[in-house]
């Protein structure tokens, strides 16, 4: 896919970003030219206390002293996913763009989670991918963003297993072809931020489940990409490779391997709305971006 500019693919007019969190003119110091609030693993749902907490954390990032340029959200927006009927799949829907509509003032770039895929048993996913394109208006499930001197690429890590037996994460050969030329085609000179659902290295994926198998480590092939190895190596070739960000685990940790940092940014419904999961609170991330391509992650509670 072509890149665009962020501007124009949120149809937004041009001016229409804040420029307050451009730091004050310094030459000794890197400026913040863009802010990110990295929201994901939202499961909204019609009960409990999701909507008015999910209210309750679109208020606080956008009542920081410093408001985010644009939410990212990486995926699981609804709790929906397999064997529900569609009528409920439906309602989750319609209640996260009932709430992103009337309390959200934030430009979105969303990406797939494996929870917005919809499909009636555990099998192939069918046309439960595009509907979910359809609910967060992506025309394609991975793409790239150029904005303020950033380099921003949301990739797709949710794929049907061969066999129809669920999910795993990796990159379809398509995608990681195209993530290959989008890389080859962005000047070294340009940081690169990349965001998927499922984390591409993570250490929360040790404390997720019971993965300790007969004296061994074994991380499932839905926790964690399966092909990070084979992404790993094509990142080495790309020295402008700063971050990249997923959710997934509902946990938070930041591990850098090869000069690029890993940081999976915890969950905004904790616990699927019951309080923190293991040992992290409900919250979301904010990600401050430099001119120098240098940046800073934090993790933020909202209660």
């Amino acid at each position: 896919m072509q890149r665009r500019n962020l501007l124009k693919t949120l149809g937004m007019a041009a001016g229409g970003l804040s420029m307050s969190s451009v730091t004050a003119a310094d030459n000794s110091q890197p400026k913040r030219v863009f802010r990110v609030a990295h929201l994901t693993d939202i499961h909204i749902q019609p009960h409990l206390w999701a909507g008015k907490r999910f209210e309750q954390c679109l208020h606080h990032l956008q009542n920081l002293e410093i408001k985010p340029d644009i939410i990212l959200n990486t995926g699981d927006s609804v709790m929906g996913s397999h064997g529900i009927s569609q009528t409920k799949a439906s309602k989750e829907w319609a209640l996260y763009r009932e709430i992103m509509s009337s309390e959200n003032s934030i430009p979105i770039v969303s990406c797939i989670g494996n929870h917005d895929i919809w499909h009636p048993s555990p099998g192939m996913f069918g046309d439960g991918k595009k509907r979910a394109m359809d609910e967060i208006a992506l025309s394609h499930r991975y793409f790239s963003i150029d904005q303020n001197g950033w380099h921003i690429i949301i990739l797709d890590s949710v794929q049907s297993r061969p066999e129809g037996t669920g999910y795993m994460a990796t990159l379809d050969e398509e995608q990681f072809h195209w993530l290959q030329d989008d890389l080859r085609q962005t000047p070294s000179r340009v940081p690169v931020l990349v965001a998927s659902h499922i984390p591409i290295l993570s250490a929360s994926v040790f404390f997720d489940g019971d993965n300790l198998k007969g004296g061994n480590w074994v991380v499932p092939g839905s926790l964690m990409h399966t092909d990070t190895t084979r992404i790993a190596k094509l990142f080495n070739k790309h020295d402008n490779i700063k971050l990249a960000i997923s959710g997934h685990i509902h946990l938070l940790d930041r591990v850098t391997y090869n000069n690029v940092t890993y940081c999976c940014n915890g969950a905004v419904s904790g616990n699927y709305w019951m309080g923190k999961y293991h040992e992290t609170n409900p919250g979301y991330a904010i990600i401050d971006l430099f001119d120098d391509g240098s940046f800073f992650n934090r993790y933020v509670q909202y209660r």
